[in-house]
């Protein structure tokens, strides 16, 4: 299959469609996830969530085959600020602002506002993967000359990209998360009893204590309602507007997702006397459940542990899901039984002066990562030790 060397740009997914993006982001070897496929990206795009006057300007990468068919497609956005990516480059930003550079604009490879790993060079199965990365890569650099873009950065994206990227010249960055693995549990209280005594004595408690009162339903598909969505709306602006000022997503993104993907969503809900209190959003993956947002409008004693985390593990396991990744941050999530994991992204920095120091701190900031992630385990994990 012979690729044509010319790199489209599309202002807006719809430019590529449907049946193009999807014949790339279906590969199997993407796993299912939901977080690249058109109907996800376009929903954010249609409801005013990543569009240029929020500073997600689209400007996703197309290549074509032979045929005239899209091959491979990147997701790509003209960045005027550093919200919403879950990567921090602040400090970058302001050091070389207050040097005299200009760190906005920028380009970002990314699904927007979601901190979970995958593919960001999308390729269609029956194409050469690496003759397609190379073509997408290329496209994206050159793109950030054309703009006078501080670089190209690329979030979340898998090992293997983030290696093939770092043969190429772009500095790689490791953080960590907290993901939740299936070790072939039957049950919730099978996996109980791989935790120490003092970690299944906790974790009951803090159950009994956040169902106490209130009831717990788990919602998806046909069973999603406006109702839902209505109130989940709530909660989530709840939380975003006292964690960081401005929530990116809008109402009317919930209600294309329910429309589009309700297939892919679980939302698990809490009522109490018959109100909805609480809520939170899961995207299901091929083999993995991806914690994304959580709100309440009353506190209630360990809830959100309940909805987000051991809700999420009971679901993966009677579904069979090898995974959770309950999203960004948080070490609490350790006792838990989330357990630290690598997350990657890829960084070209156009200006030398900027990229050598940049480079320099990615280097001990990864070995510094390492170490961390070892050290919380050993110190940290819920597990019984192995005899």
């Amino acid at each position: 299959m012979s690729l044509k060397p010319a790199v489209r740009v599309a202002r807006r997914i719809a430019e590529i469609g449907r049946d193009a993006w999807d014949a790339c982001a279906d590969n199997p070897a993407y796993d299912g996830n939901p977080f690249i496929r058109y109907d996800f990206l376009q929903a954010l795009e249609e409801a005013n969530c990543a569009v240029e006057r929020t500073g997600w300007g689209p400007q996703h990468l197309a290549i074509e085959d032979d045929a005239g068919r899209v091959a491979a497609v990147m997701p790509l956005y003209l960045k005027s600020h550093s919200q919403g990516e879950y990567i921090f480059d602040h400090a970058w930003a302001d050091a070389y602002e207050r040097a005299g550079g200009r760190y906005y604009p920028k380009l970002l490879s990314a699904a927007p506002f979601v901190p979970a790993t995958g593919p960001r060079l999308l390729v269609r199965p029956d194409v050469d993967r690496e003759e397609a990365w190379r073509y997408l890569l290329g496209g994206g650099l050159t793109l950030c000359e054309r703009y006078g873009a501080s670089g190209l950065n690329l979030n979340f994206l898998t090992e293997a990209e983030w290696r093939w990227m770092g043969e190429q010249g772009l500095g790689r960055r490791e953080g960590q998360q907290y993901h939740w693995e299936n070790r072939g549990y039957r049950d919730f209280d099978d996996f109980l009893g791989a935790l120490s005594s003092g970690r299944r004595k906790t974790i009951r408690r803090e159950r009994r204590d956040a169902l106490a009162e209130t009831e717990v339903h788990r919602l998806s598909g046909a069973d999603l309602t406006e109702d839902h969505w209505d109130a989940f709306f709530r909660f989530y602006m709840d939380t975003g507007s006292r964690k960081w000022g401005r929530p990116y997503l809008t109402r009317p993104f919930f209600s294309l997702l329910g429309e589009r993907m309700a297939d892919r969503v679980l939302l698990v809900m809490a009522k109490k006397h018959g109100r909805w209190i609480a809520g939170a959003l899961n995207l299901i993956g091929g083999d993995c459940l991806y914690g994304r947002h959580w709100g309440c409008v009353e506190d209630v004693p360990f809830l959100h542990f309940e909805l987000c985390y051991y809700q999420a593990i009971a679901w993966a396991i009677e579904q069979g899901l090898s995974r959770v990744e309950a999203g960004a941050q948080g070490q609490h999530k350790i006792a838990r039984g989330y357990l630290p994991k690598p997350v990657y992204s890829a960084h070209y920095i156009a200006d030398p002066a900027l990229r050598g120091p940049v480079e320099r701190f990615l280097e001990q900031e990864r070995a510094g990562v390492e170490q961390e992630m070892e050290w919380l385990e050993e110190e940290f994990s819920p597990f019984r030790a192995e005899s």
